[in-house]
């Protein structure tokens, strides 16, 4: 027994002493990687660069002497010249600038992707041209619906084309919907019961005016660039005729404009194009003024035709719609679905039922209904949430009544002071110490006589009848 017991001793003291070895093996391996580590670490400190010789303390001392130099040299030359910014400076610029005036900056690769493509669109019109030495304004506005928002762009494109020869030759459509063209005639002619006095007057005398040939229409545009007021008096008459032929297209856009508004609008438009047009590019006056009055009315449609104003782009979007929902009409003889609009259009339905919402027009509660003998208007028709209706109107005096009756079994004074906690009378609520101040006692004493009339209600036998309410 007593071997026994020495044995295990010496097993747990052998035990004892390879745990302590194995922790002194374990320290020494973490030690030794750790200095391992940091020897790795100064050494790459202390490597030179890839690609360049390791440099002794002498030459970087004359590199720096050297660099020193020439700043001292560029310092000289630039002594008394006015810095420029920076461009870092110019882009903070104008994206602070873009900020303000809340234009959202494409990114790079987006106005990449939209170059392309306008790129490839121009080179598939100037192909179509080097075919038949002419494209229309109809071929045009195919491939750029909304061209006439860029006319920087629009005079890049036309100097393209002036120096590939191509003529643009003028069509009448300006790709408009049949229907409205045939509206714009009916006003024009006196159909449909518009009152057209005005309208024939301003065409009898814009008719006086003869039209110019391309040799006058070059003279004018060298003595307007002259200065010569005249001449452009004498070129927008000419071009008169051209305004209306472009504003009936627009007629019914909307409700606010008349055919005379969407004319002056073009006027303006005209006037714009006279101050910008260029002689020397070779090609007619009406071809280039076209874009300023579609510009003009279009921007006049967007800005003005509704109560609440829409964006342009948006504007765009429920041209696109429109087209779409007349053509699938067409197609189908029927009335599209959302979700058959949206496949064709590529969106989503809740796009489509966005520009559906958007483009509702604004309806006056003033408008008639009815016979004119009744005078009723459409604001008579739709309820007011604020005004409650008669059934309950006749429940809040049955509950008058009711209240009214158990308040009868109480003290004036206790009346009184409900009256004025609850607002019973005026619909004001009085706080204790008001109530206090009229009755000439403290807060306490108004609450312990508010409590006590509570309970005399609670026990009330027609307290039950206003559980209902």
């Amino acid at each position: 027994m007593v071997k026994q017991n020495k044995k295990n001793k010496k097993k747990r003291k052998n035990n004892v002493r390879l745990k302590r070895t194995s922790r002194l093996r374990a320290k020494l391996r973490r030690g030794e990687a750790r200095r391992v580590t940091r020897q790795r670490r100064s050494v790459s400190k202390r490597a030179p660069r890839k690609g360049k010789k390791h440099e002794n303390t002498k030459t970087r001392k004359h590199k720096n002497t050297k660099k020193q130099e020439k700043k001292s040299r560029e310092t000289k030359e630039t002594r008394g010249v006015r810095k420029e910014k920076t461009p870092k400076k110019k882009e903070k610029d104008s994206a602070v600038t873009d900020a303000l005036l809340g234009v959202a900056r494409k990114s790079p690769r987006l106005r990449k992707a939209e170059e392309l493509a306008r790129e490839e669109k121009v080179n598939r019109l100037l192909e179509k041209g080097k075919e038949r030495r002419f494209i229309t304004q109809d071929e045009i506005l195919r491939e750029f619906p909304t061209i006439e928002d860029d006319v920087a762009f629009l005079d890049s494109f036309y100097d393209r084309l002036n120096k590939e020869g191509i003529a643009v030759a003028e069509s009448g459509t300006f790709l408009a919907a049949p229907d409205e063209d045939a509206a714009g005639e009916k006003i024009l002619s006196g159909e449909g019961g518009h009152s057209f006095d005005s309208i024939q007057m301003y065409l009898k005398e814009i008719g006086r005016s003869p039209l110019l040939t391309g040799a006058e229409e070059k003279a004018l545009a060298k003595r307007i660039q002259a200065g010569d007021e005249d001449a452009k008096n004498l070129l927008a008459k000419a071009n008169l005729r051209l305004v209306v032929s472009i504003a009936k297209r627009y007629v019914n856009r909307s409700q606010d404009l008349t055919l005379l508004d969407l004319i002056q609008e073009g006027n303006l438009g005209l006037f714009r194009a006279i101050e910008k047009f260029d002689w020397t590019k070779g090609y007619k006056f009406s071809t280039y003024a076209t874009w300023w009055i579609r510009q003009a009315i279009t921007r006049a449609l967007a800005d003005q035709s509704r109560t609440i104003r829409i964006p342009v782009h948006m504007v765009e979007t429920i041209a696109k719609y429109k087209q779409a929902l007349r053509r699938l009409s067409q197609d189908l003889g029927r009335d599209p679905l959302p979700e058959e609009i949206a496949a064709e259009m590529g969106l989503d339905v809740e796009k489509i039922y966005t520009i559906q919402t958007i483009d509702q027009e604004t309806t006056s509660l003033e408008n008639p209904v009815g016979d004119d003998s009744e005078k009723s208007t459409l604001g008579d028709f739709i309820p007011d949430e604020n005004i409650p209706s008669p059934s309950q109107e006749a429940s809040r005096r049955i509950l008058q009544e009711q209240i009214q009756d158990i308040l009868s079994e109480l003290s004036p004074k206790e009346q009184r002071i409900l009256e004025m906690r609850h607002g019973l009378k005026d619909g004001v609520m009085h706080t204790l110490e008001e109530v206090g101040q009229e009755f000439g006692v403290t807060r306490e004493r108004i609450r312990q006589i508010e409590a006590k009339a509570h309970e005399r209600i609670r026990q009330h036998d027609k307290a039950k009848r206003l559980e209902n309410y």
